[in-house]
């Protein structure tokens, strides 16, 4: 099935399914937030940190693409979404 034009009309279990997928997606990326805030503070708080803490940073906006990315990819199957290319 492709993309339809229009109204969708969604059963039970398909909200359900969202709301779960959803609900991993928002934990993730807060997550993957959360880090980002903790690295910057550990360095405003102790300078010589940051070097150490740079993998961490470097990591984080991939952690979100992907979780981003997981969370399409799970919509789409739940959807029955089919991509035609």
């Amino acid at each position: 099935m492709g993309l339809t034009i229009g109204p969708v009309a969604l059963t039970a279990e398909q909200v359900d399914g969202l709301n779960r997928n959803l609900s991993d997606m928002r934990h993730d990326i807060n997550n993957y937030l959360s880090m980002i805030v903790a690295a910057l503070e550990l360095i405003k708080y102790s300078p010589a940190s940051a070097a150490r803490m740079t993998e961490t940073l470097y990591d984080q906006p991939r952690k979100i693409s992907d979780a981003l990315n997981k969370f399409s990819v799970e919509f789409e199957k739940s959807m029955g979404i089919v991509r035609q290319l």
